[in-house]
């Protein structure tokens, strides 16, 4: 007895400072907990927890086997065949601008960077169609990305306003007579000058019947939300002309986006040697060893992978358990139960080509396709869901893969750090100017990009995201299949102009609105 006692006076004293310990362990974990309800719980948190491994390893085995070519030879770099059409923008019905307008219009735009570029491009043509004076659109904030950056933040406001000059009256504030009217003011109550229920894709004549009675009886007239709420289709010649004149040539980014932009394209096409680190003067040093050296040609990939959109998508993207809770607990969120999506299997929805591809995938891709190791490749995203541990695999295919923190120092991201649309400008600006452009999945800046790249005749992979699902569908598919599948189903889908269809967008399609044949 007294033996027993002995230990167990010993054994309680023994199991309390491991406890303690168990708990000092665990204390970064449960304090972080603690504040973070389950509803709203991380999913990087979750992916950190739960690493994603490589879902596709045969394929993934036999592509990093894969043979390294001479990638600046291959056919996959050659330039797009002339397609026989040219930019024409200018309308040959060009009008005077009215000495007198019928007031100001001012439209309050949602969305991303490149959803409200297509909704400033509309406002334009609206304010047109009316004879407007246009405000500088207002840029709501993004509650996804929570990014207050304004007009004047992104675009060079002189450039657009003095391009348009002979078509549209544009302001940038209004007078004081109207100073009333602003965000907050539409927002406390129902003000008849505000436009609240504009239709998606409304016509001519429903912005006169609707819209210019406003104008002509206070003067000013708000339309909030402005998104989409212009139709593509049975509009004049001189307003499609006018829609792609802003797109294409009234709308360039802030200088110091452009510079940054010049920056990363110039050391992607001119890569510093190994000793050499990026310093923010690296653009303007030319010496003869940069002209003397070959350009380097690089791929823009965007992923298109972030929190947002994998929940949206209610694929499973093999983040096991603690993943798809993660992402459903945000789906209910953010959308309560109005993603149709999640009413589908992720057999259905990949054999559909609903599904964003992964990193991995996108790199399987690519590799199938005939880009080696030694090809440059340029990640242009936000925050990619899972984070470093997801992209590892797409790293491990390219190992020269770059982005805006490889290739620009510190000081020159200290304006955009923190500003999604301003992180965006500089990834299309990035993406106008690469040899291939390829996104993982169809959205704004996918449709946004191919529409200007298709505009000057650039190449561009359209992922076959049905094809590509079924075949990711098949574990027992050979890489050789894999290939041969991959490349024949990819013949039509490198920049290859495709005329616009009734509904489609043209800052997608812009053949024929924006071009003409030579």
């Amino acid at each position: 007895m007294m033996r027993f006692h002995y230990h167990s006076h010993c054994y309680q004293p023994l199991r309390r400072e491991a406890v303690s310990g168990l708990f000092l362990l665990l204390f970064p974990v449960l304090w972080r907990c603690l504040f973070t309800p389950f509803a709203h719980a991380s999913p990087s948190t979750f992916s950190e927890w739960n690493v994603p491994k490589p879902r596709h390893l045969s394929l993934l085995g036999s592509a990093l086997e894969r043979e390294s070519s001479n990638g600046e030879q291959s056919d996959l770099w050659a330039p797009l065949a002339d397609q026989g059409w040219r930019p024409f923008i200018e309308s040959a019905n060009v009008l005077s601008l009215p000495q007198k307008s019928e007031g100001y219009l001012q439209v309050f735009l949602d969305g991303g960077l490149n959803q409200q570029r297509m909704g400033i491009c509309d406002a334009v043509a609206v304010a047109k169609i009316l004879n407007a004076a246009l405000v500088i659109p207002h840029l709501e904030v993004n509650p996804v990305w929570q990014d207050s950056s304004s007009f004047m933040d992104i675009f060079d406001v002189d450039h657009f306003i003095n391009v348009l000059k002979d078509d549209v009256s544009i302001v940038k504030e209004l007078p004081d007579e109207f100073s009333w009217s602003t965000r907050e003011y539409y927002a406390t109550a129902t003000r008849a000058t505000r436009i609240k229920r504009a239709p998606v894709h409304a016509s001519v004549n429903w912005y006169l019947e609707y819209v210019l009675p406003v104008l002509q009886s206070n003067g000013i007239a708000a339309i909030s939300p402005f998104s989409h709420r212009l139709s593509f289709d049975n509009m004049p010649s001189e307003i499609q002309k006018l829609r792609c004149k802003v797109n294409f040539k009234a709308l360039v980014f802030v200088p110091h986006i452009r510079a940054l932009g010049d920056a990363i394209v110039h050391r992607l096409r001119y890569p510093p040697g190994e000793s050499e680190a990026v310093s923010s003067n690296y653009l303007w040093a030319t010496t003869d060893q940069y002209e003397k050296q070959k350009p380097h040609k690089f791929v823009v990939v965007h992923l298109r992978f972030d929190k947002d959109m994998a929940a949206h998508s209610a694929c499973d993207f093999g983040g096991g358990k603690a993943e798809k809770l993660a992402l459903a607990k945000y789906r209910q969120t953010i959308w309560g139960g109005r993603v149709l999506n999640s009413q589908f299997t992720d057999e259905e929805l990949r054999s559909q080509g609903r599904c964003p591809l992964t990193p991995e995938e996108i790199g399987l891709l690519l590799a199938a396709l005939g880009f080696d190791n030694s090809t440059r490749l340029y990640l242009a995203s936000h925050k990619v869901y899972g984070g470093e541990a997801r992209i590892s695999t797409l790293r491990e295919l390219f190992p020269l893969m770059e982005n805006k923190k490889s290739l620009a120092s510190s000081e020159e991201r200290v304006h955009i750090n923190g500003k999604a649309s301003l992180l965006a400008a500089v990834d299309y600006y990035v993406g106008v100017h690469s040899d291939i452009f390829v996104s993982a999945s169809p959205g704004n800046m996918h449709n946004a990009l191919v529409g200007h790249r298709t505009f000057e005749n650039k190449k561009t992979i359209r992922p076959n995201m049905a094809l590509l699902g079924q075949l990711f569908l098949n574990k027992n598919i050979t890489w050789s299949e894999f290939r041969q599948a991959v490349a024949e189903g990819h013949q039509n889908r490198l920049g290859q102009l495709r005329l616009r269809k009734p509904k489609q967008s043209l800052y997608t399609y812009p053949a024929p609105d924006c071009m003409c044949r030579a």
